[in-house]
C-alpha cells in the first residue's frame, strides 16, 4: 500500500466528498476568488438596485457596489486594519501563548498519559466530545484549545490524531449552542429575542435561561450522537493507517521528575482558578459588570469579554510550573523559545487570515449577507407553515444563511424580528423560535470553507497530513452534522409534541 492510500480513505460516500473538496483551490487561492467574486455580485447588484428592508429597523438595505472609487479607496486603505482587526487572529495569538507553552512543555502530553491512557477508549471520546459541547461556554477559545488537545490525546492512545481532531471539532462547532452551561452565547441570543417579542408584546420580559433545559438535555444526547459517529464512521475511516508516521507517543511510565511537575502544576492550576474565581465573587466583583449590576455573566464584563486571557493564563502558569519543574526549563530563555516556536506552528494559520479577512470585509461592506438573510427569511414566511414543519423552516433557513453569515449575533439581529413576532401571532413562545434558530445556527458551522476557524483547524490537521484540504476537513465534518441535525430535530419534535418547558420562563406555546 503506497503513502497516498494510507493517508486517505477511498471508498464511499465520505471519500466523494472528501475528494471534490480536496480539488478545490488553495484556501488562500479560494479566498482571493471569493473577494473577487463579491467585488463582482456588489457591481451587479447595485446596477440592478437589489435592496431589502430591514425587518428590525426598517431601513432600507442597499448592495454597496465595492467596484467604484469610492470602493477601492476602502479596499486599499483599510487593508492592514482589516488583517489587524480580524477576530479570530486576536484569539488564536493570544491564546497560543498559554497553549504553547502547556504543549512544547510536555505538561498536556503527562497530564493526558496520567489521566487517560488507562481509560476505555469511547470513554475518552465521549469525555472529549462533552467537554468540546461545553466549552463554548469559554467562547471561541474552544476552537483554538480542544481540536489540537483531541489530537494528541488520541494520538497518546494509539488512535489516530486525526480523528480525535475531527471528533473535537465538530462537537465544538456543529454543537455549538448545547452547552450544559449558560455562557455569553445565550446573552447575546437572548437580548435580541426579548427586543423582537416586544414588537408583540411590550411587557414582555424572561432570562438568557430560557433555552437552559433543552440545551442541557442536548449536551448530554449530541455526546451520545458524536461517541457513535466517531467510533462507528470515523474509527474505521482510518483504521489500518501506521501511525508511526505521526511521531507515536510511546506509552510509558512518567518519570519522579515529570510526576513531581504534574503534582506542582496542578497546585498551580487550583492556585490560578481560585485567584480568578475570587476576582468574580462580591457585589461590586473586579470581573463584573458595573452597568449590569456587576454580572459576571453579562456579555460587556471583563470575565466574559475577557474570557480568552483568562484560558491563556489557566493553561500559562501550570505549562510553565510542569517545565520547570520537571526539568524540561532551565531558564527563561527555554520557556520563551517554546513560546517562539508555537508561533512559528501557526504562520500558515496567519497568512490564510490576511486573505481571509479581506473577503469578511469586503462582504461586509456589501451588504450582501444582511440582503440574503432577509431575503431568506421573506421566503420562508411566504411558505405559511404551522407547528413543527415550522419550526424545521426556521432550523434550515438559519443553516442555509450560516454559510454566508458567521455571526451567530449578526444572523439573529436579521431574523430575529421576522420569526420571533411571526411565530408569537402563531401563539409560540419566543423560546421556542430562538431554540430553532439556535440550532440551525450551529449545524453547519464545520461544513463551510467561510467558517472563521477553518485556516485553523487546517493548519493543525496539516501538522500531521501536510496535504489536507478543506475537502477533508468538510467530508470528515459532515456525518457529525448530520447526525446532531437528525437528534435534534427529533428532540425539538418532542418537546413541542409534549409542550415540555425550554427553560426557566421558557415555553412552547404562549400563556
Amino acid at each position: 500500500m503506497d503513502d497516498a492510500q494510507q493517508r486517505i480513505p477511498t471508498k464511499g460516500f465520505l471519500a466523494w466528498i472528501e475528494r471534490a473538496g480536496n480539488k478545490l483551490p488553495h484556501p488562500i487561492s479560494l479566498f482571493i476568488i471569493l473577494a473577487a467574486t463579491v467585488l463582482v455580485v456588489s457591481w451587479l447588484c447595485s446596477f440592478f438596485g437589489v435592496e431589502a428592508v430591514h425587518p428590525g429597523t426598517g431601513a432600507t438595505v442597499t448592495v454597496v457596489n465595492l467596484l467604484s472609487k469610492a470602493g477601492f479607496r476602502k479596499i486599499w486603505s483599510l487593508a492592514v486594519t482589516n488583517f489587524s482587526g480580524y477576530a479570530p487572529l486576536g484569539v488564536v495569538l493570544v491564546a497560543v501563548i498559554g497553549t504553547g507553552v502547556a504543549e512544547k512543555s510536555g505538561f498536556l502530553a503527562a497530564l493526558m498519559q496520567r489521566m487517560l491512557l488507562k481509560v476505555s477508549p469511547v470513554l475518552v471520546t465521549a469525555i472529549i466530545v462533552f467537554i468540546c459541547i461545553s466549552g463554548n461556554v469559554a467562547g471561541d477559545s474552544a476552537f483554538v484549545v480542544m481540536p489540537p488537545l483531541a489530537a494528541a490525546t488520541y494520538l497518546s492512545m494509539g488512535r489516530n490524531p486525526l480523528v480525535g481532531m475531527f471528533t473535537a471539532l465538530a462537537s465544538v462547532s456543529a454543537g455549538f449552542c448545547a452547552c450544559a452551561i449558560l455562557g455569553i452565547s445565550d446573552a447575546l441570543a437572548y437580548g435580541f429575542t426579548e427586543t423582537a417579542a416586544r414588537m408583540i408584546d411590550p411587557t414582555y420580559a424572561a432570562s438568557p435561561a430560557i433555552n437552559y433545559y433543552f440545551l442541557l438535555a442536548s449536551s448530554l444526547l449530541l455526546t451520545l450522537t458524536g461517541v457513535l459517529v466517531s467510533e462507528k464512521v470515523l474509527i474505521p475511516r482510518y483504521a489500518g493507517i501506521d501511525l508511526s508516521r505521526y511521531g507515536k507517543i510511546e506509552q510509558k511510565e512518567l518519570t519522579s521528575e515529570e510526576q513531581k511537575g504534574l503534582k506542582a502544576a496542578f497546585w498551580a492550576f487550583c492556585v490560578a482558578a481560585l485567584a480568578v474565581a475570587a476576582l468574580c465573587l462580591g457585589s461590586d466583583p473586579f470581573m463584573g459588570d458595573p452597568a449590569k449590576g456587576g454580572s459576571i455573566m453579562a456579555p460587556t464584563s471583563p470575565f466574559m469579554s475577557g474570557i480568552i486571557i483568562t484560558v491563556t493564563v489557566l493553561f500559562f502558569i501550570p505549562g510553565t510550573v510542569y517545565g520547570f519543574v520537571s526539568g524540561k526549563y532551565k531558564n527563561d530563555k527555554q520557556l520563551f523559545a517554546d513560546i517562539t516556536l508555537a508561533f512559528r506552528d501557526m504562520a500558515p494559520y496567519i497568512l490564510l487570515c490576511f486573505f481571509s479577512a479581506q473577503f469578511a470585509s469586503y462582504f461586509s461592506w456589501s451588504n450582501l449577507g444582511q440582503i440574503i438573510a432577509i431575503k431568506g427569511a421573506g421566503v420562508l414566511k411566504s411558505l405559511n407553515f404551522t407547528g413543527i414543519p415550522l419550526l424545521i423552516g426556521i432550523i434550515f433557513t438559519a443553516c442555509l444563511i450560516n454559510i454566508f453569515i458567521a455571526s451567530a449575533s449578526a444572523k439573529w439581529a436579521i431574523l430575529a424580528p421576522v420569526f420571533v413576532p411571526m411565530l408569537m401571532l402563531l401563539n409560540l413562545d419566543p423560546a421556542v423560535t430562538q431554540v430553532a434558530y439556535r440550532i440551525g445556527d450551529s449545524i453547519t458551522n464545520p461544513l463551510t470553507p467561510l467558517f472563521s476557524y477553518m485556516p485553523l483547524i487546517l493548519g493543525f490537521a496539516q501538522r500531521y497530513e501536510k496535504d489536507t484540504g478543506m475537502g477533508t476537513v468538510i467530508a470528515n465534518m459532515f456525518p457529525f452534522s448530520f447526525g446532531f441535525a437528525i437528534v435534534w430535530i427529533i428532540q425539538l419534535s418532542v418537546w413541542v409534541t409534549l409542550n415540555l418547558p425550554l427553560g426557566p420562563g421558557g415555553n412552547i406555546f404562549l400563556k
